[in-house]
């Protein structure tokens, strides 16, 4: 068990930051509250390969989300810090572009040949606005059809905008569009993933006013009776751009993004996160005939023309192909499954395995007590000195011995789980309260 003072320097700065940043911080999936409040550490002091540790000098294996999949090679990754201090000694920027971006730029046409053109940001949300208002900007159409999360803009928000103001927020709940001009209102269509009757229905109803289809090619399940290409058919027959958020799976599953498994080809792809191992980077390609509309639409950052992000990007890329991270996620992915499955299996704990492979999740199935029953799980686990909570992004840092520690300490902690279950403790077991709830995808 790991040794905590009695009011652990993380949760009081958290709870210090809560006064001074809305929130508390940038991200709402990294909220102690997500979590475990009161308890959980909140801050790092230092991350290096697959630990993390605290402020207080506690040193956790992470088995849990690794950044929000942004840091699959692991975190501090030596040859890509190595690419990214070198960029900042000869200076990260200045009044000329760095020659790297072209280089990138290259090299992902190179590994995307449907692709000619590349655009830069530094983040995901950004970069799908940005993408949004490419493919806006070339049909001339304001309309998006879209499934899955594609990040905070009011472009997508708009998506929570109801003409009844009491359904608000009935599409993606926990996502709130105050802020959001409500004159955007039906401009956002939603449709679920593998439903291409719901596509079909909203390209009956709204015809060629439909001017993007925005998806994720792969989340949470894989796509059933040729969905991609199906899609990719009606994009073609309405004239619409296709473009797929890559952002969370890009890279995971495949080389190049998922949509290069299924061999399925946007018009748009977009991509952040582990493109650059945890440094900001994003980047928006596609067809030539597409991404040169870009130039008739105002779309410019200063910070979009720095250097360690194109560095970065270039020695995650190179790295990734090297080791075959895909591979190498997709099994680590499975034996976590596996290891799930068996322990709950063995204890008699009704759990539901979700997600893919690569970023996989679990879900108590207790009814009300679930997200009690989460917490305590969150809470055993980080005593025995792991940030764990019930999904693992699988990263390359993570070796065969810190998967078989971790799923040990799965194997103890569901025999807590249990016996709190029969005891009807679960709630009396938390030295907190319970974790709230995220917001549910559209998937």
């Amino acid at each position: 068990m790991h040794k905590k003072p009695a009011s652990p320097t993380g949760v009081r700065l958290w709870n210090k930051a809560k006064t001074l940043i809305p929130g508390g911080n940038q991200l709402l999936s990294k909220r102690s509250e997500m979590f475990l409040p009161d308890q959980w550490p909140a801050y790092y002091s230092k991350a290096k390969g697959a630990y993390v540790w605290d402020l207080d000098g506690n040193k956790y294996l992470d088995m849990g989300i690794m950044g929000i999949g942004a840091c699959m090679l692991g975190y501090a990754d030596p040859d890509v810090n190595k690419a990214v201090k070198a960029a900042i000694d000869r200076g990260n920027a200045s009044t000329l572009n760095p020659p790297e971006e072209v280089e990138l730029a290259e090299l992902l046409c190179k590994i995307h040949p449907w692709a000619d053109m590349v655009r830069y940001a530094r983040a995901g949300g950004e970069a799908m606005a940005i993408a949004v208002r490419i493919a806006r900007t070339y049909t001339g159409k304001e309309k998006v059809a879209f499934c899955g999360y594609h990040g905070w803009a009011d472009w997508y928000l708009a998506a929570n905008i109801a003409d009844d103001k009491a359904l608000d927020g009935h599409l993606l709940p926990g996502l709130d569009s105050k802020g959001v001009p409500r004159g955007l209102a039906g401009t956002m269509l939603p449709f679920h993933y593998n439903a291409i009757d719901e596509l079909e229905a909203l390209v009956k109803k709204h015809g060629k006013e439909i001017g993007v289809i925005v998806m994720e090619p792969m989340k949470g399940q894989e796509p059933k009776d040729d969905f991609l290409k199906k899609v990719r058919a009606i994009a073609d027959r309405i004239g619409a751009v296709l473009i797929f958020d890559e952002i969370t799976v890009g890279w995971k599953i495949a080389y190049g993004g998922a949509h290069m498994k299924y061999k399925v080809y946007p018009d748009i792809a977009v991509f952040s996160k582990a493109m650059s191992n945890g440094f900001p980077m994003a980047a928006i390609i596609g067809r030539k005939k597409v991404m040169e509309a870009a130039q008739d639409s105002f779309i410019s950052s200063t910070m979009w023309t720095e250097n360690t992000g194109p560095v970065a990007a270039l020695a995650t890329i190179r790295k990734m192909k090297k080791i075959n991270l895909a591979k190498r996620l997709d099994t680590i992915g499975k034996t976590v499954r596996k290891g799930w499955t068996d322990a709950a299996k063995k204890h008699g704990l009704e759990i539901q395995i979700a997600g893919v492979v690569p970023i996989s999740s679990f879900v108590f199935q207790y009814g009300e007590e679930s997200q009690a029953l989460k917490t305590l799980f969150v809470q055993e686990m980080l005593d025995r000195g792991f940030l764990a909570p019930n999904m693992c992004f699988a990263s390359y840092a993570h070796t065969d011995a810190h998967i078989k520690r971790y799923l040990k300490a799965v194997d103890e902690v569901f025999t807590v789980l249990k016996e709190a279950i029969e005891t009807k403790t679960i709630r009396k077991r938390l030295r907190g309260p319970v974790a709230h709830t995220g917001f549910a995808r559209l998937n």
